[in-house]
């Protein structure tokens, strides 16, 4: 399973899958990250946290703990 987190910088991958529960899974939906979506990866800072994406045309950081959760082909 390949994750958000493993992608490299310049990459184009979509979302196959979202992991998690409840409250955590909703606040990554309610962001535009979706089943089918393509997430354009940005930029990793140095320690890898945080990934930074563009996903439905705007820009967004996220946590590597929030990336760990998104499933990708």
């Amino acid at each position: 399973m390949q994750t958000l987190k493993d992608a490299v910088i310049g990459q184009t991958v979509k979302v196959k899958r979202l992991h998690g529960e409840g409250a955590v899974k909703r606040r990554i939906m309610d962001m535009g990250i979706t089943k089918g979506v393509d997430v354009y990866i940005r930029k990793v800072a140095p320690l890898g946290d945080p990934v930074e994406v563009t996903v439905r045309g705007y820009e967004l950081s996220l946590r590597k703990a929030d990336a760990e959760m998104i499933e990708i082909e």
